[in-house]
Order: C-alpha cells, then sequence, then structure tokens
C-alpha cells in the first residue's frame, strides 16, 4: 500500500520474481521492485529505495537519500542526508551514503587473510590412515640420507678416514638424527620437523680437521681418531651453549620482538640461503640430476592432468616415483660403461657404486657414545662451534615457523620456539657424544615436504625417526638407500627449499606492503641477505685470512656467510627501531594481529598444537 507515492508492483521475470513484498513509499518517495524472495523497503522524505535481489534487503532511502540495487545475498544500507548507497555485492554488505557522495560499486576483492594455512589435508594432531602414514615417513627418511651422506662425505676424508670410517660416521648421523627428531616431536616444538645434520658446522669442523696439531699423526686412522675427538669436544661446549640460550628462556625473549615483517626474511632466507647446495651440487651430474628434475617438477604438479585419481597419490608420493626413476637411471647410466673414462669427480657423483658405503657398512652396528674415545677441548675451536650454534638458532626459528604454517597450525609462540631451539641443542649433544662430525638443526628440506604432500601429521614424522634409527643399525639395508647419488638428492632440494622460502613469503599478507617503511626493511634485509654472504664467500678469507686469530676469523665468516641470519638480523633491527611505537607503523608491520600469538595462553588453539604429553605443561608451564 502506498502513502502519497507510487507502490510498486510484482512483475515475475525481468528481475522480480515471487512472494515479494514491495513496501510502501512515504513522503513523496517510491519503493521500487522487491526481488525472489527480497523486501523492498519504503522511501521516506523524497528518497527513492531500489530494487531488492534474490534474498535481499534494500533499505530505504532517507533524507532524499537513493538506497540502490541489493545483489544476491546482500543488504543494501540507507542513503542518508542526501548522499547515495551503492550497489551491494554478492554476499557482500554496501554501506549507506553520506553527505551527497557516490560510492562506486566494488571491485575486485583481495585473498582473505588465513591465519592458519587452508589446503592441508591431514594437520598436525590428525594422521592419516597407517599405511599411508608408514610410505609417508619412509619419504621423509629418504630426504634425510642427502645431508647425512653429503657432510661426513666431505669431511670424514680429509680427518683421513677411509670408507669404513664414513660408513661408521653416517651410521651415528643417522642414529642421532632419528633419536633428535622423535625427542623433539615429543618434548620439543612438537611441530612435524626432521633433525638432522647441519651444513652451518661445516666451517668451524674443517679448521679443527686442518689444525696444526693433528699434522704430527702419520697413521690414517689415528689421525681420523684424535680429530674426531677434537670435534667432539667442540660439539659438546657449543651444546651448552645452545641449550642455556633455548632452556633458559633467553631466545624466547629475542622472538617476542618479531612481527610477520621481519619474520619474511627470516623464513625466506632459511630456503634461499641453501641455493648453493641445490642447482651447483645438481650440476656436477647435470645428465642425472636435470631429468631428476623434471621428473619430480612434473610427477608432482602436471601428472594428475593425464591420469586422473581419487586421491592426490602423485603429490603425495613424488619422492617415491621421482627417486626410484632417477636412480634406476643412474644404475642404467653406470652399467653402461658411460663413466668409465671419465674423471674421478665425475665418477663419484654420477656412479651409484662409487660411495663405497655398502661394501663398509657392517650388517648391525649399535653406535654408542664416545665409541672414538674421549673428546679433547680447545677454547678457540669451541668459540667457533658456538657461533655455528648461534646460527643454527636462526635456521632452525624458520624452519619452525614453515612447518607450523605446513601443518596447518597458528604460528609458533616464542616459548615453544625457545623450548624446541633447546631440544635441539641437545641433539647437538648427542652428536658430540657419539663422534657424528657435526651439529644438528631443523631440517630444511623435510618441511618442504610437509607442503608438497599437504601432509602435517606429526605421527608421519616420528614413524620417519624409526626408519632412521632402524637403518641406521642395520648397516647395509641403510647403506643401499645411502648410496642414491648425490644430484638426485639436490633435485629434490631445488623443490623444497623453494618451498620453505614461499612459506616465509607468506607472512607477507598480515603486512602493509603499500607502505615505504615496509618496502625499505624488505628491501634492504633481502639485498644485504644476498649481498653480505657473496663478499664473505668470496673475499673474506683472502684479504683478512692471516691477518687474526683462525678461530676468530671463523666466528665472523660463519655468521656473514649466513643468508638467512644476515637478512633476519637487519629485518629485526630496522623493524624494532623505526618508530615501531607508532600504530600505524604497528599495523604495517603486522603486529596488531601477531601480537595474539606472542604469548603462549593469548590463544587456546596453542594447547592442541604445542602442549607437552603426559601433563607436562603442569610442570613445565610456557610462557
Amino acid at each position: 500500500m502506498a502513502t502519497g507515492g507510487a507502490a510498486c508492483s510484482n512483475i515475475v521475470g525481468g528481475g522480480c520474481g515471487c512472494s515479494n513484498n514491495a513496501g510502501g513509499g512515504g513522503g513523496g518517495g517510491n519503493a521500487c521492485w522487491g526481488g525472489v524472495g527480497g523486501h523492498a523497503g519504503g522511501g521516506g522524505g523524497g528518497g527513492n529505495a531500489c530494487w531488492g535481489g534474490g534474498g535481499v534487503n534494500a533499505v530505504s532511502g532517507g533524507g532524499g537519500g537513493n538506497a540502490c540495487w541489493g545483489g544476491g545475498g546482500v543488504n543494501a544500507a540507507s542513503g542518508g542526508g542526501g548522499g547515495n548507497a551503492c550497489w551491494g555485492g554478492v554476499g557482500g554488505n554496501a554501506g549507506g551514503g553520506g553527505g551527497g557522495g557516490i560510492k562506486k560499486p566494488e571491485g575486485l576483492q583481495p585473498h582473505p587473510v588465513k591465519e592458519q594455512l587452508p589446503g592441508v589435508e591431514y594437520c598436525i594432531n590428525s594422521p592419516p590412515p597407517w599405511p599411508q602414514a608408514v610410505v609417508l615417513g619412509f619419504q621423509h627418511y629418504l630426504l634425510t640420507l642427502g645431508m647425512t651422506v653429503l657432510i661426513p662425505t666431505i669431511i670424514v676424508p680429509e680427518m683421513g678416514g677411509g670408507h669404513a670410517e664414513k660408513a661408521r660416521v653416517i651410521q651415528s648421523l643417522l642414529f642421532v638424527s632419528g633419536l633428535s627428531t622423535f625427542l623433539q616431536s615429543l618434548f620439543g616444538t612438537r611441530l612435524p620437523t626432521v633433525i638432522v645434520g647441519s651444513y652451518t658446522y661445516i666451517i668451524p669442523v674443517m679448521s679443527i680437521v686442518q689444525a696444526r696439531r693433528f699434522n704430527s699423526y702419520t697413521d690414517p686412522y689415528e689421525r681420523f681418531t684424535q680429530t674426531i675427538r677434537g670435534i667432539q669436544g667442540a660439539l659438546i661446549l657449543s651444546a651448552c651453549f645452545q641449550m642455556v640460550m633455548g632452556f633458559f628462556g633467553f631466545w624466547r625473549t629475542v622472538v617476542r620482538f618479531l612481527s610477520p615483517l621481519s619474520v619474511v626474511p627470516f623464513v625466506t632466507f632459511t630456503g634461499l640461503g641453501l641455493y648453493n647446495i641445490g642447482f651447483p651440487m645438481l650440476a656436477q651430474c647435470v645428465e642425472l640430476g636435470l631429468p631428476a628434475l623434471i621428473i619430480i617438477v612434473f610427477i608432482s604438479q602436471y601428472l594428475n592432468r593425464f591420469i586422473s585419481t581419487k586421491k592426490p597419490v602423485f603429490e603425495r608420493f613424488t619422492v617415491l616415483f621421482s627417486v626410484a626413476i632417477a636412480w634406476l637411471y643412474a644404475l642404467l647410466l653406470t652399467s653402461s660403461t658411460l663413466y668409465n673414462q671419465k674423471p674421478e669427480t665425475t665418477q663419484a657423483s654420477c656412479r651409484t657404486d662409487r660411495a663405497g658405503i655398502i661394501s663398509s657398512a657392517p650388517w648391525v652396528y649399535f653406535p654408542y657414545p664416545f665409541q672414538w674415545g674421549s673428546p679433547t677441548f680447545n677454547t678457540g675451536e669451541a668459540f667457533a662451534m658456538m657461533t655455528a650454534s648461534f646460527v643454527s638458532l636462526f635456521e632452525s626459528t624458520g624452519t619452525f615457523y614453515a612447518a607450523a604454517r605446513y601443518g596447518m597450525a597458528t604460528p609458533v609462540p616464542p616459548s615453544v620456539i625457545s623450548r624446541g631451539t633447546g631440544w635441539v641443542g641437545v641433539s647437538v649433544l648427542l652428536n658430540g657424544m657419539f663422534g657424528s662430525v657435526t651439529g644438528s638443526t631443523a631440517s630444511v628440506e623435510n618441511a618442504g615436504l610437509l607442503a608438497l604432500t599437504k601432509v602435517g601429521s606429526r605421527r608421519v614424522i616420528q614413524i620417519s625417526s624409526g626408519f632412521m634409527i632402524f637403518f641406521s643399525i642395520f648397516g647395509k639395508v641403510g647403506a643401499l638407500f645411502a648410496s642414491i647419488p648425490l644430484p638426485i638428492m639436490a633435485a629434490l632440494y631445488c623443490v623444497f627449499f623453494g618451498f620453505v622460502s614461499s612459506g616465509g613469503l607468506g607472512f607477507l599478507q598480515f603486512c602493509n606492503l603499500n607502505s615505504f617503511r615496509t618496502k625499505f626493511i624488505l628491501g634492504f634485509s633481502f639485498f644485504l641477505g644476498i649481498s653480505i654472504p657473496q663478499y664473505f664467500r668470496e673475499y673474506y678469507q683472502i684479504k683478512h685470512g692471516h691477518t687474526a686469530p683462525r678461530w676468530l676469523n671463523d666466528s665472523v665468516t660463519v655468521i656473514f656467510m649466513s643468508h638467512a641470519t644476515v637478512a633476519a638480523l637487519v629485518a629485526f633491527i630496522l623493524d624494532n627501531t623505526l618508530t615501531r611505537e607508532k600504530d600505524a607503523a604497528r599495523k604495517d608491520s603486522g603486529l596488531q594481529w601477531w601480537e595474539k600469538f606472542s604469548l603462549y595462553n593469548a590463544d587456546v588453539r596453542n594447547d592442541e598444537f604445542y602442549a607437552l604429553p603426559c601433563r607436562l605443561n603442569e610442570f613445565f608451564p610456557p610462557y
């Protein structure tokens, strides 16, 4: 019924449907057509209420205002004071117009911010079925073999050890990695992270290997045992440093000052910083590594377009399929006598029978502490090893953030990160006791595998730790898998390091990318994170190698050759010193969203992901 105006009719078709109620127009206003199931409100005071769409309520125009069309599932708010309220888009709400201004229809909306990464099929606490979990755990075990074999292959021959010593060191390192991974999943961060040998420790370890005090030993085996005892002593002292930083909460205090903006280079360079063991190692046997890389990308990203399956079989088991195909290809190349006349370095990288591990590994071997003798200690060497532990804090923290993202967990609270780095220190202590020639860190490549499989289950990682311990004891069987050529592992690294880097870039969604402050911090930290390590890698030892004690040069080199450490430090300092106390700067950095994750008890979801088992949180409460 219209009062002083014209009531609109219901017309089937032309945008108007059945069972609609057109409201009355008041005071010279006109109420317009009601859409399907919609109600067009009355026009008041000379205003005009426009069409209501399907399931829509178009609110009346008041005071000369005009309320515009409501779209599907939309509420178009009234126009007030001579203003015009614009069209409501699908599922949106158009606000009222005021003061004669006209708001244009909304365009495309950006992707919504996600605190937890969607699309993960099995998160931390939701394990896949046992058969899948076992196969996925075996994949994680295979991926750990790259670093586990690479580091002893570099170090042991320089120490005077042969194939037998290298096999025992690999078994010890694998055993400690399995034990440390299991402890980390139970008492550390409880994230699906794997603990492996760290490439960061190579510089201080090689300094110990080349120390003059070992040159007097002419027998290779005696030199090997004396050298590894020196490495053990330095690792034990550096482990104490890392455990103090973690368990006493010093690292927790540092991490509390992070924001999404400073976390971006932290995590991104944790992956990008390992480029030197990506394609450069692949290119040591490019005829094997490059086909392996193509196979990995094809199986994981393209094969499902040609072969449809009910479950994501190819993406989830890419490592098994690609390693099996590339390994078979390497066996064919080896048996074809293609490498018989090649240089020794090429044969060592390409052939499947040159690692010397299978023939030297015992059938059954139980690694035990101090198997090489009592450790020896040197102050300078221990200090250089502590700097490697310091760098490992940064790299492990970046990996924890990436693993939490790909495990569909909330951002890791600082107290949990500090607890996890303390347990990484325990792993370094075990490496020192068992004589594993290097320290430990959270595995970057295994965090990338979480992203490829979309399985972030803690149970899968615990199963992989069981495989590590099993194959470290039964040496012959484990040596078979450890003989996979390293260029094949490097092809996997190219994919998984990239996944971790993109996990860091994902934190940009919480930052204001239109802020010049944000652009400066990101650009400056990214550039120096690449440039400074490049200088130290190429020029520092040449210019300053003989002007200071070697342990001091090693300490400086280890810190500033780490891309993750340099980029994270630059971003951390700038983010905390450039007017962070202002609300605008805090919004630009994403701190207003981030602050609720800085305290463990501030988000109820943290207990679901990070609580210790057996009610241990009551005895060791996180903060």
